[in-house]
């Protein structure tokens, strides 16, 4: 295929801003031509990349669509591409932003055509991580998604919004100071920064710890990890709806794909010597954040604290290198994306009629929003993990491949899911059940035309993928199975040269 259906996909939300960008304000109209143009856009890449997803080929482990061309005077190349490992992402991606561009259209009130803008300008520097083939281009990427979301907190978010985007802006920023430094230093050491030529090269035993230390420093701020997750909480309550949903759907999950192509790809040794501190952290987090959790007030402070738990079974499943570990956290981020989106979009409804976000405001809202209440239930058993939705399916097969590891580890991160179950039940429980305390409960609306597809199309998809995976499975397992593969020949190399 000649057509650079990559660089189509990633720049068409572009070209969408531009054009936005242009367009006149009208208040009167709340900026018609600009919803417009924005739901046309959105929609449209997402249907491209459906389309990508039909010709991509499952039996291939080799990246594919791949474009190259000279930039930087032939020091750096800008290369795309992807594989089973990197699509899935950019169809949650596509999918996420025309769902944020349906709900901020009513919820956004001052500056609608500079938030569409800024949304689309997000998407294309998000989509261009998942396809970038180069490591300077994905650090371009990577940190250009900063700006925008740094907009969108500062901007649009609620009264302590300067200081939870600056805190995120700087959190983030000081760990992609030492990827820029260790990409720098791969240079240096190898010649090129296209990492599947430095797949075929193999950096050095001697310089890859502390290579994956740097790649770490930056990946962990980003999931995040414990103990640098204390951005998160803060920044997902002063974020506005849509920037929560694509915060913790599509920002959270760059950093574990980083984890999977560059340091298992990249670092072989190092990665399985710094497993037993990946497997530390990622069971503090997993315990720690869902206890933090069951003390939450705010709903949004409280879907905040277990997405690093969520995030916790990620690592930890990325880290035990089975197939069913890396299968479970692929399948923990996809499902995290939708679930986490669709629990935000949520609070941000009822936030929109209370304009409160504390559980104590609510109760008794079953009788009040029977439709809200039935979607609510759905999202809030997906992320508790219940079988019969997809959060069962990825947190299940890394608790295997956990298992197949270390059985403490495994029994430790077992207890996540009945810490889970415990705060998302008390938060239905509190804010659906009980008595009506809030006499102007009564007079609000149960869900418009609007919420109802978007909530109906996400509650579809959990239900869908939580019953029958095999869509996401037949398309991740020969690439996870060439990447096991790759890794266990290079670690044995790099091993066996050690022990000579």
């Amino acid at each position: 295929m000649n057509f650079p259906i990559l660089s189509f996909i990633i720049f068409f939300p572009l070209i969408g801003a531009f054009f936005i960008l242009f367009i006149k304000n009208n208040p009167e109209n709340n900026n018609l031509n600009a919803r417009y143009v924005a739901i046309f856009t959105s929609f449209t890449n997402f249907a491209l990349t459906i389309y990508l997803w039909f010709l991509f080929d499952n039996l291939s482990s080799d990246f594919q669509f791949v474009e190259n061309r000279e930039w930087l005077r032939g020091y750096v190349n800008f290369k795309l591409g992807i594989d089973g490992i990197s699509i899935f992402f950019i169809l949650l991606t596509a999918l996420i932003i025309p769902i944020c561009v349906l709900s901020v259209i009513s919820s956004i009130k001052s500056r609608l055509k500079e938030f569409l803008v800024t949304l689309l300008v997000l998407e294309t520097l998000m989509i261009g991580v998942f396809c970038s083939l180069d490591l300077v281009i994905f650090y371009l990427f990577f940190e250009g998604g900063l700006i925008p979301m740094f907009l969108i907190i500062g901007i649009w978010g609620g009264p302590r919004r300067v200081y939870s985007a600056f805190k995120f802006f700087l959190f983030t920023l000081l760990g992609s100071v030492l990827l820029l430094i260790a990409i720098i230093s791969i240079y240096w050491i190898t010649g090129t920064t296209d990492f599947v030529q430095l797949y075929q090269l193999k950096i050095p035993v001697e310089y890859q710890y502390i290579l994956w230390l740097a790649f770490f420093s930056s990946f962990a701020v980003k999931m995040p990890m414990w103990p640098v997750h204390t951005w998160l909480p803060d920044a997902h309550v002063e974020a506005p709806t849509a920037g929560s949903v694509v915060l913790a759907a599509i920002l959270l999950k760059m950093a574990g794909y980083g984890f999977i192509r560059f340091s298992l790809g990249l670092f072989p040794a190092a990665s399985h010597y710094f497993t037993p501190l990946i497997f530390s952290l990622s069971i503090i987090a997993i315990l720690y954040t869902s206890l933090v959790a069951l003390m939450q007030d705010d709903m949004k402070k409280l879907i905040a604290y277990s997405s690093v738990a969520h995030m916790g079974f990620v690592t930890l499943g990325i880290f035990t290198l089975t197939h069913q570990g890396l299968e479970g956290s692929i399948y923990q981020m996809i499902s995290h994306g939708l679930i986490s989106s669709a629990l935000f979009l949520c609070v941000g409804v009822l936030y929109d009629r209370v304009h409160s976000r504390l559980i104590s405001t609510y109760g008794g809202l079953v009788n009040i929003v029977p439709k809200y209440s039935i979607l609510f239930m759905i999202f809030t058993l997906g992320a508790l993990g219940l079988p019969g939705t997809s959060g069962f399916v990825g947190e299940f097969l890394i608790l295997i491949g956990a298992f197949k590891i270390n059985i403490l580890i495994a029994v430790l991160a077992s207890f996540g899911v009945i810490f889970a179950a415990a705060y998302m039940l008390w938060l239905y429980k509190r804010v659906i059940f009980g008595k009506l305390k809030n006499k102007e409960l009564n007079n609000i609306s149960d869900l418009n035309k609007t919420e109802i597809f978007i909530l109906s199309s996400l509650s579809i998809l959990i239900i869908f993928f939580g019953i029958y995976p095999d869509p996401i499975f037949n398309t991740i397992k020969v690439s996870i199975s060439h990447l096991i593969e790759n890794y266990n020949y290079n670690l044995t190399v790099y091993l066996s040269n050690l022990n000579n």
